[in-house]
């Protein structure tokens, strides 16, 4: 499961296993760009040491799945509180804290601001600061006609964090078919992505898959060298693959990142005023 959600660049993960359909935490990350030790499970939360290979540059990471239940978020907020590392350490506090700590993180009136301040009084503890969300104002709907909207997934870091990443910016992504919009922390470079061949399954049920595979396998290779003549094979019909590919596969492609970056737009929208009966059948 991991390696599919993934893919193969995430080879290693840790995860906080969940309690039905509550409380999982799966942390996954590529080897060859940083080192994970040290890995800590509580009732809430995922921590471990992160260090990143190219710079050697080290800083705690915790990531956390709040209780939803009124009677445990002082408990949430205690074990917060008991995993702040010695003073010069950088700290980076990520995930779905199932709580605001301001009231204009709601969209509604009706909060709890005795939680709101115990919440708020735990980061002063911390000493943690928000990083601020770049496009949205709110990350999750209850998605009624007219919906609760609220922050309840949050980046926080404390100060040597922050001086130590400062060109890092957080994005919303689009929130498809779920309740939470993803959260993307990149630097202002934005993630490096590499473009090496994946071979989708779907591909052999689609016309004309066997007669690019038969056209690529049957080219000479001009090889006499049966390993030559075998790799020269794979690295054709991967070319012609790739090729056939984005030909079949382009316009329904472009179809989804158009229809992903509307319902971007209409979340956004969301976060300012109610969507209209079409807005929100479309």
């Amino acid at each position: 499961i991991a390696s599919f959600l993934g893919g193969h660049n995430l080879k290693n993960f840790v995860q906080r296993p969940a309690t039905a359909t509550r409380g999982g935490i799966l942390l996954l990350w590529d080897e060859s760009v940083v080192d994970v030790k040290d890995v800590c499970i509580g009732t809430f939360f995922l921590s471990c040491k992160v260090t990143i290979v190219s710079s050697t540059t080290t800083f705690k990471l915790t990531t956390v799945y709040g209780p939803t239940r009124s009677n445990l978020k002082d408990a949430f907020f205690q074990e917060l509180i008991s995993e702040k590392p010695p003073p010069g350490s950088k700290w980076l506090v990520i995930g779905d804290f199932n709580q605001i700590y301001r009231a204009q993180d709601k969209n509604k009136p009706n909060v709890n601001r005795s939680r709101i301040v115990r919440f708020r009084n735990a980061l002063n503890l911390c000493e943690l600061k928000e990083i601020h969300l770049q496009n949205r104002k709110f990350t999750w709907s209850n998605e009624q006609t007219n919906p609760t909207l609220s922050k309840l997934d949050s980046f926080f870091c404390n100060e040597d964090w922050d001086l130590d990443f400062g060109t890092h910016i957080l994005h919303a992504l689009s929130s498809s078919l779920l309740d939470h919009c993803p959260l993307l922390l990149a630097n202002d470079k934005g993630p490096q992505r590499s473009k090496p061949f994946r071979f989708e399954n779907f591909w052999i049920k689609m016309p004309g898959f066997k007669k690019v595979v038969q056209g690529a396998w049957s080219a000479n290779s001009g090889h006499s060298d049966p390993y030559l003549n075998l790799f020269h094979k794979l690295t054709e019909v991967g070319k012609k693959l790739r090729k056939w590919s984005r030909t079949m596969f382009a316009h329904s492609k472009v179809q989804i990142h158009m229809a992903l970056e509307l319902i971007l737009r209409l979340d956004v929208a969301q976060d300012l005023r109610p969507l209209s009966t079409s807005e929100r059948e479309l």
